[in-house]
């Protein structure tokens, strides 16, 4: 019964919400947001959001846009003062190997937006039909890479002290738990040794399941789940790829600072780096606590503007945002996870000409190159979660960029 009372208060939580938002930021219509959640699949905000894996195409393309509207979320305000400045120039046309243009790219693949900065200017922004620079779109996994900026924030404010550290010193819950054991490190380089499934496909997946259940009194979903499961590798020697640890990093976060992802991000990131537009963060509805490995909705121009803050290692002016023991490794190849020379930081991915991106599934891109100065952002729908074709496609994208400006 209580997870129905759940529902309830967080459609309530929805409508206030947005409300809100109305008055200082982009707001979606509140009816099209209740129709669209009555429609998903599920008892639970936690089921109906475990459901988006097997969504159709026509319903990610008309919900990617509005996630904040259709869950519970926590909106990160924008500053006052005048956004960073990107001179536009759109001088470039990407250049493909074959036939495709850029029209045909974003059509084919389903892209909502895609924008280019060389050297701080917009060289190329263009949109689908229905979305501009103002929309706002969820990100899915690229959100891993920003709760790892927000933990490079709390190292450098001194709220998470070491990242060799264990977990159960910032949350108790994990006290006589194997994650309890787990180091920060470990945590953000996904080496903790513990067991998870990340298929996209197989509705009985730790990442299908893990919001699944009814709520434990106010613990979060991911707490609650995560807590059950077991080593199977010494820490630190095994990476394995798990959405249920970053939104770990999440909660780790949050109990450092005592504040959301939101007002974190908002206060030390968001209104510092002169983002434009208000963006949003999901937030878990048994513990009004955000969640760390996906759930973040902004502009395309503000993805992009994190971008820059990367490429100058978290400086504006005189301040440096992060650490500088965050960033000496952050976007290293810490592991290798492939055959091509790529692999993983913390909770970056890091390729061979030590460029490195933030992605997310379904098509969610940001990319720098630091050696170029150059910086690439894509929001998109992609027909399935993730595939090598799809994959294959961007990464032509990419190259295409290149070539333009090379």
């Amino acid at each position: 019964m209580r997870h129905q009372i759940n529902l309830f208060f967080f459609l309530f939580l929805i409508q206030v919400t947005l409300t809100i938002n109305a008055q200082d930021c982009q707001s979606v219509e509140t009816k099209m947001a209740h129709r669209e959640s009555a429609n998903i699949p599920g008892e639970t905000m936690g089921q109906k959001l475990e459901s988006l894996l097997f969504w159709s195409q026509d319903e990610k393309e008309r919900r990617f846009p509005m996630m904040q509207a259709i869950f519970p979320s926590i909106q990160v305000s924008a500053g006052t003062t005048q956004a960073s400045t990107l001179e536009e120039v759109k001088d470039i046309t990407p250049q493909w190997k074959d036939k495709t243009t850029l029209d045909s790219y974003m059509s084919e693949n389903h892209v909502g937006g895609v924008i280019v900065l060389k050297d701080n200017k917009i060289r190329l922004e263009a949109y689908t039909d229905g979305v501009d620079k103002e929309t706002v779109w969820t990100s899915f996994s690229m959100a891993k890479s920003v709760s790892s900026m927000l933990l490079g924030v709390a190292l450098k404010e001194g709220t998470i002290e070491n990242l060799d550290d264990v977990l159960k010193k910032y949350i108790p819950a994990l006290k006589g738990h194997d994650y309890g054991k787990v180091t920060v490190r470990q945590l953000l380089t996904m080496t903790s040794g513990i067991a998870w499934n990340e298929d996209y496909e197989d509705p009985d997946s730790d990442v299908a399941q893990m919001y699944q259940n009814p709520c434990e009194n106010n613990e979060s979903h991911i707490l609650t789940y995560m807590k059950s499961l077991k080593f199977a590798h010494q820490p630190g020697t095994h990476w394995n790829y798990s959405t249920g640890e970053t939104d770990l990093v999440g909660i780790l976060i949050q109990k450092a600072t005592g504040k959301s992802l939101a007002t974190y991000l908002s206060e030390k990131i968001w209104q510092p780096w002169g983002m434009k537009n208000c963006a949003y963060w999901l937030a878990d509805e048994c513990s009004d606590l955000n969640i760390g490995g996906s759930g973040l909705s902004a502009s395309l121009r503000d993805y992009a503007r994190l971008g820059t803050l990367m490429l100058n290692k978290g400086k504006r002016g005189d301040k440096n945002l992060l650490s500088e023991k965050y960033l000496e490794d952050a976007t290293s190849l810490l592991y290798e996870t492939d055959d091509q020379g790529g692999g993983y930081g913390y909770l970056w991915w890091r390729f061979k000409n030590g460029s490195y991106a933030a992605v997310g599934i379904f098509g969610q891109m940001l990319y720098i190159d630091p050696d170029k100065d150059l910086v690439i952002a894509q929001f998109a729908a992609w027909p399935k979660a993730s595939s090598k074709k799809l994959t294959e496609g961007r990464q032509a994208f990419i190259q295409a960029v290149q070539k333009s400006i090379d």
